[in-house]
């Protein structure tokens, strides 16, 4: 199969599990064609990522001309075709935050991209994330492009499902994935009955063979690992104060990752006067990920909203032990007590309390721990099981 898959900026740092998708579709011989709007803003420091870079065709960076020519010449082609997508782009612009110009701009997007999928005889478009993406992707299908479906990963489209029209997009869509069986009922909550049917979960998957016999957990004192943007949503900040609750003094955390709350973050540390015990090292790439993780004896991930996050299945694949929030899809993973730690998320007491805990356990308990993690993870989330799953879906 041909198949589009139709992204806003591509590729991130926090994007891996796209790439990793959108590889093992193509080691079971299918031909993706990746479409984005805009490049990354950042450097990227990953050489994988600046490979999928190369191999992506982007649409804004051209500027307006292009855009124009496209929506023009599916205006003639089509004028009814193109008038019902700009009526479904005024309706959902209008229930939208960020309003009817914006939703405009998509319209063109979308012109653009049926153009692209027609010249690239492409089978079947898929988007990741239900805001813009799934939006040009429900145009460019009403524009006469190909079928599509997209995948909601959360916490963002489930803050705002009614101004993200996700009812509409999931009723136009061939199907809709989610990531975990919450975020599929939360999904529920916005489809008509009748589309239910067409919502299935997917899980993002992991490559096990990049997860060879897991390194021993070190000795000396406790070292954890956060990984994330720095932003609202994955508590950070719930974090360093836990830190400074500590009735271990000796437990350190190194924060992987960047974002808008960097400086809070940094002020708060120095507030705690917790330098020494908490590390921010930016975005770093995979093998370096992979190192931090070899040198911890665990993962925290102090989030107050997700959707099921990678980084705690990579952790689990490393056989290291979580704490994590018990929130979204986190739980249907992580199994407290025997995986990990689950805490409530916001609760800085619960969450200090869980590191201490971690902190006093035995080598022992925590490889055993890990390792049962391990062997969850390679059931639930092996990449080509869950994309073999998507193209089955594709088939339809």
């Amino acid at each position: 199969m041909k198949i589009a898959y139709i992204l806003n900026t591509y590729p991130q740092p926090s994007h891996s599990f796209i790439r990793r998708e959108i590889r093992a579709l193509e080691s079971a011989g299918h031909d993706v064609f990746r479409i984005a709007m805009r490049p990354a803003s950042q450097t990227l420091v990953d050489a994988q990522d600046k490979a999928e870079a190369a191999k992506t065709e982007y649409v804004l960076p051209d500027g307006f001309g292009p855009l124009a020519k496209s929506t023009f010449a599916l205006l003639r082609k089509d004028a009814a075709q193109f008038w019902q997508a700009l009526r479904a782009a005024w309706k959902m612009g209008g229930a939208s935050e960020v309003g009817r110009l914006r939703h405009l701009i998509y319209l063109a997007e979308a012109c653009d991209v049926a153009q692209r999928c027609a010249a690239s005889n492409v089978d079947h478009a898929h988007a990741h994330f239900g805001t813009n993406p799934a939006v040009v992707a429900m145009l460019s299908n009403i524009l006469g492009g190909p079928k599509y479906s997209f995948t909601v990963h959360g916490p963002e489209e489930f803050d705002s499902p009614k101004a993200l029209s996700l009812g509409t997009k999931m009723h136009h869509a061939d199907f809709t994935v989610a990531i975990s069986q919450f975020g599929r009922s939360q999904l529920c909550r916005w489809a008509n009955h009748g589309d239910w049917d067409r919502i299935a979960v997917v899980h993002c998957g992991i490559e096990p063979d990049r997860f060879p016999a897991p390194s021993p957990l070190p000795k000396g004192p406790k070292r954890l690992v956060a990984i994330g943007r720095l932003v609202e949503q994955k508590g950070q900040l719930a974090l360093v104060e836990a830190m400074a609750k500590l009735t271990n003094p000796d437990v350190h955390v190194t924060l992987i990752g960047d974002g808008e709350m960097r400086a809070q973050i940094e002020a708060l540390i120095a507030q705690h006067k917790l330098h020494a015990r908490i590390t921010l090292i930016g975005w770093v790439d995979e093998a370096r990920i992979k190192s931090e993780l070899d040198a911890a004896h665990g993962l925290v991930m102090p989030s107050f909203a997700e959707g099921l996050p990678m980084v705690v299945m990579e952790a689990m694949a490393a056989a290291r032990p979580v704490i994590a929030t018990y929130i979204a899809g986190t739980p249907e993973l992580v199994q407290d007590g025997k995986t990990g730690w689950l805490v409530p998320a916001g609760d800085v007491p619960a969450l200090a309390n869980a590191i201490d805990h971690l902190a006093k356990v035995p080598l022992a308990t925590l490889t055993k721990m890990g390792l049962a993690g391990r062997a969850r993870v390679f059931e639930r989330h092996d990449v080509t099981t869950e994309t073999g799953k998507l193209a089955d879906l594709i088939r339809g």
